[in-house]
């Protein structure tokens, strides 16, 4: 009883989350395109912009310059150095967070009404006339070096590195973004204000925004804040095309319990199928401790902690991806329990109750995502960024519930193939060896 209480409590701020979030299209003045949720209640404006191509863009042997181009954007901008830009942007008390992704630049930022205009001029400077001094470049450049030496005695990102290389080879998914510690070594200022040039252009910019702010005003703002970015950008990456075959690699590393990586291709983010495999996925190894690798491989055998799959449809290739961490004595157990989760559920299905639980728990827990001006901005934007239609909000729970039983068990005979799944094992897994299916 409290279970269905509290499913129908979920629904219902659902329902409301729906209503409550209505979203204007807006184009600048210039042809700057954004996506606004206008709100009153708090003198204060959130906006998410991200600009298509991010560490991608990176040219050949320069790996990293655009992930330490981002991380200088706040070390000096204009007449001010390092110091000064901090300074500056705490007395308006506005937000700044600059980030890459393999297929974008973002950017988060946050303001008082009051300081609105000022705080996007200082943030402009940042963009446009960003310094990237020597002293600047050379304290980052120490710092993210010191991230890639970490990251080569991490466990997990080991099996990263080496599944994404195996993978996907030369294409730039199938290197860290960080970069190696030689090239980032290798980067010269010039690297580092071509990878602005390349990266930072306004043909690729979406734009979510959330607060105290018109459609006009948010107008005049993007087309003030962008204008002297490059009118357009170099040419995306080609497909990547996924090389892994069915098997196991095993990278051997001194440690008491092996990681796991493992994976096959996914589905694209506008395939009709796409509602139907999320579902999937959540049944499978999604958030909750009742997904089915969580019950078998944890509940039921005391395997892992933790076991998870998701799906990560990305711009140029698709993948369904998972991970887990045992003992080197039981890891083996754990991928063989996993392989045959995987061929159960292709060759059986899912039933009408996991489905149904399945739909609750997604559609019950979306609300639950619009927590804030800076969420729902970052939603808005992301939703562009895969195409989505405005409206997506108030049908996005109505298109779970329309995934039907047959439906669901058809794309699990398609999706899931048990046989092509690749397993990167790293550690000192006891009965595993590298091998091909």
């Amino acid at each position: 009883m409290i279970r269905l209480a509290l499913a129908a409590l979920l629904a219902l701020w659902a329902t409301l989350a729906a209503a409550e979030v209505e979203i204007e299209e807006v184009t600048s003045p210039g042809g700057i395109d954004a996506w606004l949720v206008e709100t009153r209640e708090i003198p204060f404006v959130a906006l998410e912009v991200r600009i298509r191509g991010g560490a991608n863009l990176d040219l050949p042997g320069k790996r990293g310059a655009t992930n330490l181009m981002v991380a200088l954007l706040e070390e000096g901008a204009g007449d001010m150095d390092a110091q000064a830009f901090q300074t500056a942007r705490e007395a308006l008390a506005a937000s700044y967070d600059f980030d890459v992704y393999d297929d974008s630049f973002a950017l988060s930022v946050q303001a008082l009404t009051e300081n609105r205009d000022a705080a996007m001029a200082l943030l402009r400077q940042a963009l446009i006339e960003p310094r990237f001094d020597q002293d600047a470049i050379d304290r980052v450049r120490a710092q993210v070096i010191a991230g890639i030496r970490s990251e080569a005695n991490d466990p997990n990102d080991i099996a990263n590195a080496a599944f994404d290389a195996a993978a996907f080879g030369d294409h730039p998914y199938g290197s860290d973004l960080d970069g190696t510690i030689e090239s980032v070594t290798a980067l010269t200022r010039d690297d580092i204000v071509e990878a602005h040039a390349r990266v930072l252009t306004r043909d690729r910019i979406h734009v979510g925004a959330v607060g105290d702010i018109t459609a006009d005003e948010l107008g005049a703002l993007l087309d003030k804040l962008f204008a002297g970015l490059p009118a357009e950008g170099p040419t995306l990456p080609e497909r990547a095309e996924f090389a892994l075959q069915g098997g196991i690699s095993v990278i051997d590393y001194d440690t008491p319990q092996s990681v796991a990586l493992f994976g096959h291709t996914g589905m694209a983010r506008d395939d009709p199928d796409f509602f139907a495999a999320f579902i999937l996925n959540e049944i499978l190894g999604g958030s909750g401790l009742g997904s089915r690798l969580m019950t078998e491989v944890r509940e039921e055998r005391g395997l892992t902690y933790g076991v998870y799959s998701y799906l990560l449809p990305r711009d140029h290739a698709e993948l369904y991806l998972g991970s887990v961490a045992s003992a080197n004595d039981r890891i083996a157990e754990a991928i063989e329990v996993i392989r045959d989760e995987w061929r159960r559920l292709a060759e059986e299905g899912v039933t009408a109750e996991e489905l149904q639980d399945a739909k609750t728990f997604l559609t019950g827990a979306y609300p639950l995502r619009f927590d804030g001006n800076g969420r729902i901005a970052s939603i808005l934007v992301g939703m562009q960024m895969i195409d989505l239609p405005v409206d997506y909000i108030a049908t996005r729970n109505a298109n779970v519930e329309a995934v039907t039983l047959e439906e669901i068990n058809r794309v699990a005979a398609e999706l899931l193939r048990p046989d092509a799944l690749h397993f990167t094992v790293v550690g000192k897994p006891e009965g595993l060896e590298t091998t091909t299916n």
